[in-house]
C-alpha cells in the first residue's frame, strides 16, 4: 500500500508542476505574441508616416462642381434665407444700449413738450 499511495502522490505532483509550467508558458508566449504584434502595428505606421514625410503622396483633384438647375421654389427659400440671416444679424449687431436711451430721450422730450403746453 506504501508503494501505490507514494506513487501515485508522485504522479499527481508531477502532473501540478507540468499543468503550472505549460500555465506560465502559455502566458509568456501569449505576452510576447502580442507585444511582437504591437511593436509591428507601431512600425508601419511609423514606416507610413515618415514616407509621406519624404515622399508624399500628390493630393487628389478636387470633383468638379456639379451644377443643379434651381426650381423657383428654392430660389424663394433662398432669398427668405438670406432676408432672416439678415435680421438675426442686424439683431446680434445692435448696441440695445444706446437704443434704449435714445428711446429714453425721445420719451423724455415728448414729456417735456406736454408739460409746456400745459
Amino acid at each position: 500500500m506504501g508503494f501505490t499511495t507514494g506513487f501515485d502522490a508522485n504522479v499527481h505532483v508531477q502532473f501540478g508542476g507540468f499543468t503550472l509550467t505549460s500555465g506560465i508558458l502559455y502566458l509568456t508566449i501569449s505576452l510576447h505574441t502580442r507585444n511582437r504584434l504591437t511593436q509591428a502595428a507601431l512600425l508601419r505606421q511609423q514606416r507610413t508616416l515618415l514616407t509621406n514625410v519624404v515622399d508624399p503622396e500628390p493630393l487628389a483633384p478636387e470633383p468638379p462642381a456639379r451644377e443643379v438647375h434651381v426650381g423657383l421654389a428654392e430660389m424663394a427659400k433662398d432669398r427668405w434665407n438670406r432676408g432672416l440671416e439678415g435680421a438675426v444679424k442686424s439683431v446680434y449687431e445692435t448696441d440695445w444700449r444706446r437704443v434704449r436711451e435714445r428711446v429714453e430721450d425721445r420719451a423724455e422730450a415728448v414729456f417735456e413738450k406736454l408739460k409746456e403746453q400745459k
